[in-house]
């Protein structure tokens, strides 16, 4: 049977560009399916745009693959395509006594996951290499940076539309039906709606997981998981950025905690908390910020009073809600829902953008498997 498309991708995120790339290098005609009227405007958009080394996730875990093989493939895909980055270095700090255990714990979960030129460090080194850091010990992941994610996205996209295939926006995801000789028919709406047949259909659309996934025919309803908002916000500092590497203190339950990153516009920018909201709110609360300086000030002290302004906020798409479990990356084929050629991929909040390419390997291997 032929197709309109070998391939459809629904979501033009960093993720589903990256499922898109590693389909149309596999020689498939691939079509990428965006409701937004640009690629890259969900999750992938609203991020700190860190390049993570792979330091905090369990061993074997999709999570601890895909970020420090995702994290080497980035830099190299970076360079070859001369996206702007900065592999500037990250502090795991201590702040107290208390905290050492903590980051002990992180070193040898990275060193477990393979993760390079991790070192310790005394509260004096670390001071040494960021002077106005408050820190009772360290530990120093030289392979995490920064990047431009959307140059990043946009290189992606290139890579699709040089090989042939097509990064359709303003075109939601309306249903699919598997066809009984296998592959799909695929309804789209928006400005360029259609209805079309693909032989793999795979869905990464964020936030938008469970909503697809439910707009599948035949997805069984008991696989599609729980979704929640896991809302982010940061603020800016107005004022010359005080550290050059990123400085991370030990995680909180269920994300890596508020953080310092000094972006590469030069700014120095803190966020994100995280907050369980039931809708896709954007809005930043200005008297945040005295909440956000008592945190900074754990690992700076010297920040001026009165010196963060509102920035951005960012919603991760979590399976966990609050006190729960952190679960891993849900990369679903056939084996789970019982419909051949068909991925869904559910839960990817971070290391999902460091992970991007690492998950699009899987993803075209899992559905082009047979």
């Amino acid at each position: 049977m032929s197709f309109d498309f070998d391939a459809t991708v629904v979501g033009a995120g960093a993720v589903g560009l990256a499922c898109g790339r590693a389909l149309a290098k596999r020689g498939l005609t691939v079509l990428v399916l965006e409701k937004e009227a640009h690629i890259g405007q969900g999750v992938s958009s609203r991020n700190s745009e860190v390049i993570h080394g792979g330091l905090y996730y369990p061993t074997g875990s999709l999570k601890a693959k895909f970020c420090v093989e995702g994290r080497r493939a980035l830099y190299t895909f970076l360079e070859s395509h001369k996206v702007d980055y900065r592999k500037c270095g990250k502090l795991v700090v201590a702040t107290e006594e208390a905290e050492v255990e903590r980051i002990e714990a992180i070193f040898q979960q990275a060193s477990a996951n393979g993760v390079e030129g991790l070192e310790h460090l005394t509260g004096t080194q670390a001071r040494a290499m960021e002077p106005g850091l408050n820190a009772h010990a360290a530990i120093l992941s030289p392979e995490s940076g920064l990047f431009a994610s959307h140059d990043y996205m946009l290189a992606l996209q290139g890579e699709i539309e040089d090989a042939g295939g097509s990064v359709v926006l303003s075109t939601p995801f309306e249903r699919a039906e598997p066809l009984p000789g296998g592959g799909f028919s695929i309804t789209a709406g928006g400005e360029g709606g259609a209805t079309l047949t693909s032989g793999l259909l795979v869905t990464a659309p964020g936030l938008g997981a469970q909503d697809v996934a439910s707009r599948i025919e035949c997805y069984p309803a008991d696989g599609i998981p729980a979704r929640h908002f896991g809302k982010g916000v940061y603020f800016r500092l107005t004022g010359k950025a005080p550290f050059e590497r990123l400085i991370y203190p030990p995680p909180i339950p269920g994300a890596l905690g508020t953080h310092y990153r000094k972006d590469l516009g030069g700014q120095a920018v803190f966020g994100p908390d995280l907050v369980y909201v039931e809708t896709e709110d954007y809005s930043v609360d200005p008297d945040k910020a005295a909440e956000f300086e008592h945190y900074i000030r754990r690992f700076w002290p010297g920040l001026p009073e009165g010196a963060l302004t509102p920035d951005y906020a960012g919603i991760r798409p979590k399976l966990h809600g609050k006190g729960e479990p952190q679960p891993d990356f849900q990369l679903r084929g056939r084996e789970d829902h019982g419909i051949d050629g068909l991925v869904a991929l559910f839960g990817i909040e971070s290391p999902g953008l460091t992970s991007s390419l690492a998950i699009g390997e899987a993803v075209a291997e899992m559905a082009t498997r047979g």
